[in-house]
């Protein structure tokens, strides 16, 4: 267990963000104490993130660079810190999710991570392993900023219809869930379709997967198996992949239409009368 005064600046980026808080507080003249009364967190949760035995959130981090005055260093840096809580195996999508200009994705069961609520992705990862549930959720969520960017991507999900059915968490989870999905209405860079149940034998039967466009890299596919990715940018997948998807497209519903399907599901479904 890491202590302040053996804190490994360079261990990771966790050592990392609670070194620097300590200097900026210490810099500041304030306690753990006196620093946690002004943010409203305990002196205890600014100890345990200054000795990397807690994952600071986005909030956390805003809140200590306003009373610190340090110009937006520890909201910065949150984002690597909250990268990194992400499996080993994943972090390198995550890096393709923040560099792509424009993203197209088929998912089967699930929500795309990109677009599930708090109360959807703890759902999800509380399966089987409530380990750390807070710290990976905040993870999963963090990886949505790059809708904040000043340049967000472009970002295409088709959705199978039995995402929609599939009830992760609770009905009030999922009309939750549905009702986010619904809310993308209108924004021309985050664009849901819903691949019907009457769409039969489709082009994405092999299973979810994402395409990653970037300005200048060539495009890369990723799949996933249990606990390990597979991103690839072998020109003949990438290829297949691009048809496949466009296919996809094709069978899936319009993007009216689909948020059609989705507030009916919610309606039907989940019991929430949406006018």
């Amino acid at each position: 267990m890491a202590n302040i005064s053996t804190l490994d600046a360079g261990a990771s980026p966790l050592h990392y963000y609670g070194f620097e808080l300590r200097r900026y507080r210490e810099a500041a003249g304030l306690t753990q104490r006196q620093l946690g009364e002004i943010v409203n967190y305990t002196g205890s949760l600014i100890g345990q993130i200054e000795t990397a035995r807690k994952v600071p959130t986005l909030e956390f981090s805003q809140r200590v660079d306003a009373a610190l005055g340090t110009g937006g260093a520890l909201t910065r840096l949150v984002q690597l810190v909250l990268r990194s809580q992400l499996p080993a195996w994943f972090q390198e999508v995550a890096e393709l999710e923040a560099r792509a200009t424009q993203m197209n994705t088929f998912h089967t069961h699930l929500i795309h991570g990109l677009l599930q609520t708090p109360a959807y992705a703890r759902a999800v990862l509380g399966v089987l392993d409530q380990g750390k549930l807070d710290d990976r959720t905040a993870a999963r969520l963090a990886r949505q900023r790059i809708f904040e960017k000043s340049e967000p991507p472009q970002f295409w999900a088709v959705i199978s219809e039995a995402a929609l059915h599939q009830e992760v968490g609770s009905p009030e989870v999922m009309r939750e869930q549905l009702a986010h999905l619904l809310s993308f209405e209108g924004n021309p860079l985050i664009n849901v379709q819903v691949l019907p149940y009457s769409a039969g034998a489709h082009a994405g039967s092999q299973g979810s997967f994402d395409l990653f466009h970037f300005l200048s890299d060539p495009p890369i596919v990723y799949t996933e198996g249990y606990s390990s990715g597979h991103p690839t940018a072998n020109p003949d997948t990438v290829k297949d992949c691009s048809l496949r998807y466009d296919h996809l497209q094709a069978a899936a519903l319009s993007i009216k239409k689909s948020a059609e399907v989705i507030r009916g599901v919610m309606e039907d479904r989940y019991g929430e009368q949406v006018a």
